[in-house]
């Protein structure tokens, strides 16, 4: 495992409900982060094909009308679509991890979603946002406990989240309970509805930062920005310009201590921002703050956590009778433990 190394956090403008080009882009960044020695590179939240901003500008029947659904869906990306390979395979020549956050699409639902890649390719995780927020909900389905997992990686114990999941403290402490080093903390641009309580830049970048403290890791925060072209597309109507404009970009990274690692860009710039990871950090700053081992009260309070993955349809052989009660053992410890609530 490296102890030291360098990680990268993207801010850029992604290619607005255009997956190929999207995808292009992507490789082009992977490309970059590496030749810079980095070892991780991360992308904002919905980089690939794009934050659907018109959920937050208009209602849900104007969305439907505007044709912006079915583009969006067009361009999602799913893990059986062949466009995939491509971005694992970068990964692959360039020998860098990557943590990349996407819209998923699984037959007829969306997710947002990030999946994180290790340097010879192969698929570290996938995982599905726990909760989307507010409006985000006329869009994207819900994760599950099996997406709130921290990885063993080269890089050491590596975790993601996306947006407000790191808003929610059960979320953070399930993180923390495993060990988390090295976690990825992934944003949309902020430069909508910043008058709204916790939408603003200054907000989130105090979230992102305090995930760094209370989990004692290294937090690589990559944001994205809202292009002029974005706008225009989504501003059909005046009014529409006083919540949505160009920029955004508030990308950070933080140390185990809360301290900033590098210089942040200018928020219409577009760039990677780097920082040198000295896992040992963090073992220095777990000594004096574990929020879910030595400096917790599990005699007072503890987290009934179910991580096992839930799905609508689980297919079983009927020939095979210890799958098949399997799957009844486990429908009864489901609804046992839905009446236990």
């Amino acid at each position: 495992m490296l102890t030291q190394y360098k990680v990268a956090a993207v801010q850029a403008a992604p290619e607005f409900l255009n997956l190929d080009a999207g995808i292009k882009k992507t490789i082009r960044f992977i490309k970059e982060a590496s030749e810079s020695g980095a070892k991780l590179v991360a992308f904002p939240e919905l980089w690939l094909t794009g934050y659907p901003w018109w959920i937050w500008l208009d209602t849900p029947a104007a969305a439907l009308a505007s044709g912006f659904v079915s583009r969006y869906y067009k361009n999602s990306l799913s893990y059986d679509d062949p466009r995939a390979k491509l971005i694992s395979d970068a990964a692959r020549e360039y020998k860098i991890n990557v943590v990349l956050g996407f819209s998923e699409r699984e037959n007829g639902s969306l997710y947002i979603s990030q999946w994180l890649i290790d340097s010879n390719g192969a698929t570290i995780g996938k995982r599905r946002k726990l909760k989307p927020t507010h409006v985000e909900r006329t869009i994207f389905g819900e994760g599950d406990g099996s997406d709130m997992v921290v990885h063993d990686t080269e890089l050491g114990r590596l975790g993601a989240l996306n947006c407000w999941e790191h808003v929610l403290p059960l979320n953070k402490f399930i993180m923390f309970s495993q060990n988390e080093q090295i976690h990825v903390a992934s944003w949309p641009s902020f430069t909508t509805y910043e008058f709204a309580s916790g939408m603003s830049w200054e907000i989130n970048n105090t979230v992102t930062r305090s995930y760094a403290v209370e989990g004692a890791c290294f937090v690589v925060a990559p944001s994205a920005l809202v292009s002029q072209a974005m706008v225009d597309e989504l501003c059909d109507k005046p009014e529409k310009h006083e919540l949505i404009s160009v920029g955004g970009g508030h990308s950070v990274i933080y140390g185990p201590g809360g301290e900033p690692l590098c210089e942040k860009l200018d928020p219409n710039e577009e760039g990677i921002l780097y920082a040198d990871v000295e896992l040992d950090a963090v073992d220095i700053c777990k000594h004096f703050l574990d929020c879910a081992g030595h400096y917790s009260r599990p005699d007072v309070y503890r987290v009934l956590f179910d991580k096992q993955r839930k799905r609508c349809v689980v297919p079983i052989d009927l020939e095979d009778e210890s799958r098949v009660e399997n799957a009844a053992s486990e429908f009864v410890r489901e609804v046992s433990f839905s009446k236990d609530q």
